[in-house]
């Protein structure tokens, strides 16, 4: 069985770091160990150290907000009776006032392997705080779930630079919440007290199922495994007046709207034979956010090999065929989204506007894929430095 960071904390030589310290942990409830326990409750039991405020990202702390943009505000944690400060609402960054008093900030919250989970975004901004306060900031390492040694997508670009990517990377990075950590530090300038805790027997090619370690969802619209590994492709759909399913039990791996003929767009993506999925027409009703009660027609993910799966180009030919197969009630959403008011979400979640701009004109995805290949080229070249599993 694979140990996360949390399971391996207090054995550490971290600990030093830690001991006689008042601690700032960030958060969220898929912040647990291998046998369930949660961090927030290994760390307020501990003699050595105190655990002086809690931070929660997007969705809570506890989880509590179900959709993008619902933001939370802090609190005070009625049994410990300590700060809870909220990172998605005013403040996405930790201010001086939340930092004050604190000797130490740990960071253990699950990413899912993908650019535009905020989660990672959340890490680097308060790594950017704990720099300018010169407080050391402490990563818990976690697997990647849908493994270490697949990178896909094109690199984003900074001027479309968001939430939901402040660095360029691609859409699916390859890399471990620490690895990233590393990388954020050293490449993009933060310049923090970095200190990582990291994993015991993770191996690259490991999906989260199997490293024995429980699954607890990392935010309300990942409830599995299944969804993480569509995501980083079937998460654009969130830029699109296409519901991505969410309102229903299989959030990211539904795709459809009202007005799409099911069968004809199962049948035209399965003639693609893309690599290692299936689109089974079905229809939906969601229970919550788009056409909420409205019978969608579209179809549903079926992956026959995750390891060969390519869920960025999956879904590029998936948006190209529902634009070519209704171009006259497909759109694409407006802004906001996630704090960005000008640029259109579709763009601001691919880091650029020129993929959008092609599937316009028409350009097959194929064509489009081809534009990027440099970049990850580059980014696998400077990732390799940051690779503690390897």
């Amino acid at each position: 069985m694979v140990r996360t960071g949390l399971d391996r904390v207090f054995e550490s030589p971290v600990m030093k770091f830690i001991e006689g310290s008042r601690v700032g942990l960030i958060a969220n409830p898929a912040t647990v160990d291998s046998d369930f326990r949660h961090a927030v409750d290994k760390f307020a039991e501990r003699g050595e150290f105190e655990l002086a405020a809690l931070f929660g990202p997007q969705h809570g702390i506890r989880g509590e907000t179900q959709d993008n943009m619902i933001e939370w505000e802090g609190y005070s944690d009625p049994a410990l009776n300590i700060p809870v400060y909220s990172l998605y609402g005013e403040h996405r960054k930790p201010t001086q006032e939340m930092l004050d008093g604190l000797d130490i900030v740990v960071f253990d919250v699950q990413d899912v392997g993908t650019r535009i989970y905020t989660f990672i975004w959340t890490m680097a901004l308060a790594m950017q705080a704990c720099a300018e306060a010169r407080i050391p900031f402490v990563v818990l390492d976690r697997p990647n779930p849908i493994g270490g040694e697949w990178v896909e997508g094109n690199v984003l670009d900074s001027r479309f630079a968001s939430f939901v990517g402040l660095y360029p990377i691609p859409m699916r990075h390859g890399l471990t919440i620490a690895e990233l950590a590393m990388m954020f530090n050293a490449e993009f300038g933060i310049k923090c007290d970095l200190q990582i805790v990291a994993m015991e027997g993770w191996r690259r090619e490991m999906f989260y199922d199997e490293t024995g370690l429980p699954w607890v969802l990392p935010s309300p619209n990942m409830p599995t495994l299944d969804t993480a590994v569509v995501y980083p492709g079937s998460v654009l759909f969130e830029g699109t007046n296409v519901s991505e399913g969410r309102g229903t039990t299989r959030p990211f791996e539904l795709i459809g709207a009202p007005w799409l003929d099911a069968a004809r767009l199962a049948g035209a993506l399965n003639s693609f034979d893309l690599p290692c999925v299936r689109f089974r027409p079905c229809h939906f009703t969601p229970a919550f956010h788009k056409w909420e009660g409205e019978i969608c027609s579209g179809v549903q993910y079926h992956i026959t090999d995750r390891k060969r799966f390519t869920p960025f180009m999956a879904a590029l030919r998936l948006l190209s065929e529902i634009m070519k197969q209704a171009p006259d009630d497909f759109h694409w959403k407006q802004p906001p989204y996630e704090y960005e008011y000008e640029k259109l979400p579709i763009d601001v979640m691919l880091g650029n506007d020129e993929i959008r701009i092609s599937l316009e004109k028409g350009v097959s995805p194929n064509e489009i894929e081809a534009q990027w290949q440099d970049e990850i080229t580059d980014f696998k070249d400077k990732a390799r430095k940051y690779k503690l599993y390897d």
